[in-house]
C-alpha cells in the first residue's frame, strides 16, 4: 500500500510544480466542483490525509487553518513536513489490519485498512478535479499514469 502513498505524493509534487505557472489569483479563484479552488484543494488533500492517519494512530487531530497557508510555497512546505511524519509511520507498519478505530470528527468505526484506502482514493479523486480545472484554463494537467514511475529514487528513506 505504501507505493500508492508514494504515487500520490509524487503526483502532488508535480501539481505543486505545475501550479508555479499560475498567479495567486488563479490559484485562489473559486471554481465549480471540487473543494473550491486549486490552492484550497491541495491544502484539503494534505489536511484530510494527515487527520485520518493520525486517527489510525489514535493521536489527537491537529487542525490547520487554510488562512495560515494561503500561498503555494506554504502549502508545499506543509505537505513536505507532514509527509515526513506520515512516511515514518507508514514504513514502520508494513501490515495494517481490520482493527476498528474511531476518529474525533466521526462517531462511526472504520478499519485501519478502510481508512488508508479512503485516504488514497480521496487524493486521486481530487487530482482528477485539478485535471478538469487545468483543461478549463487551457493547460495540460499533470500526467497521472502509475506505470513508469520510479518511487525508490524519488523518495529517500
Amino acid at each position: 500500500m505504501i507505493n500508492f502513498f508514494l504515487y500520490n505524493w509524487q503526483v502532488r509534487d508535480e501539481w505543486f510544480q505545475w501550479c508555479q505557472q499560475l498567479s495567486i489569483e488563479e490559484l485562489l479563484k473559486c471554481r465549480t466542483g471540487g473543494a473550491g479552488s486549486i490552492l484550497y484543494t491541495l491544502f484539503h488533500i494534505i489536511d484530510v490525509e494527515y487527520s485520518w492517519i493520525r486517527g489510525i494512530q489514535r493521536k489527537e487531530d491537529r487542525i490547520f487553518s487554510f488562512e495560515d497557508y494561503k500561498t503555494l510555497e506554504k502549502i508545499e512546505m506543509l505537505s513536505t513536513k507532514l509527509r515526513n511524519e506520515l512516511l515514518e509511520f507508514l514504513t514502520s507498519h508494513k501490515e495494517f489490519n481490520d482493527e476498528a478505530v474511531t476518529v474525533a470528527w466521526d462517531e462511526n468505526e472504520y478499519t485501519k485498512n478502510d481508512i488508508l484506502h479512503h485516504v488514497i482514493v480521496h487524493e486521486i479523486h481530487h487530482m482528477g478535479q485539478l485535471s478538469v480545472w487545468a483543461r478549463e484554463i487551457a493547460l495540460h494537467p499533470v500526467p497521472v499514469n502509475y506505470i513508469g514511475r520510479d518511487f525508490k529514487s524519488y523518495f529517500k528513506g
